[in-house]
């Protein structure tokens, strides 16, 4: 059993405010572990296996229905490095490369294990991990692994259950425990979310926003 480290003033959306999205674009991309990020903003990264809604779940975030921000494809494992969107000047949203992709080579993946890993534990201006699970299906290995170790490294952890529209409102409740208990999360650890109605938007907004607060009272 572990317990995952979380600020958990950051984390729950109860009582916060929404971060009010001005602007959003593209910033650049981080492909190695020697390559220097685009900026020295505040980082909050997105996590998840591959065509768990990951991609969807940013346009939604960040308005971008129109025209998308974070590309959307038909074929999982597309994004094989860190994109780093500029969201209001203020700080970067960064898109991690979806794991555990089948047609996607082992070594590949050991590639992009080692860069994610590489990048959750030595960047300085990380300040949280948004991790998606596809709430229709049992969290994972990697799943489970991914939480241990934003644990094993002290990173705040949210845990988003995607697809809720899918699901049939009397199974609701019963699939959201049961992410809870195989993550080993608290509740106010997770969010229930879906691309198609908006539904947990602007909480998740508001625990960004409370990520970059805390932020803000440490450097004070």
């Amino acid at each position: 059993m572990y317990s995952p480290v979380v600020r958990r003033s950051a984390l729950s959306p109860e009582g916060g405010v929404a971060v009010d999205i001005q602007t959003a674009e593209y910033a650049g991309t981080v492909a190695t572990q020697t390559q220097a990020p685009p900026g020295d903003l505040p980082e909050v990264a997105f996590s998840g296996r591959s065509n768990v809604g990951k991609s969807s779940l940013i346009n939604v975030l960040l308005r971008r229905s129109r025209k998308k921000i974070a590309h959307v494809s038909s074929t999982p494992g597309k994004t094989r490095a860190l994109n780093f969107y500029r969201v209001n000047d203020q700080f970067f949203l960064v898109d991690l490369p979806g794991f555990g992709y089948a047609r996607v080579p082992q070594p590949v993946q050991g590639e992009w294990r080692e860069l994610i890993e590489g990048y959750l534990s030595s960047s300085p201006r990380l300040r949280g991990v948004v991790h998606l699970v596809d709430v229709r299906h049992p969290p994972t290995k990697l799943d489970r692994h991914m939480m241990e170790y934003l644990s094993g490294v002290g990173v705040p952890a949210l845990v988003v259950a995607t697809k809720m529209d899918k699901l049939k409102k009397s199974e609701r409740a019963r699939h959201l425990v049961r992410v809870q208990r195989e993550l080993v999360v608290d509740v106010q650890q997770l969010l229930p979310f879906s691309s198609h109605t908006g539904e947990g938007r602007d909480e998740l907004l508001i625990a960004l926003d409370s990520l970059l607060e805390d932020e803000e009272s440490e450097d004070a």
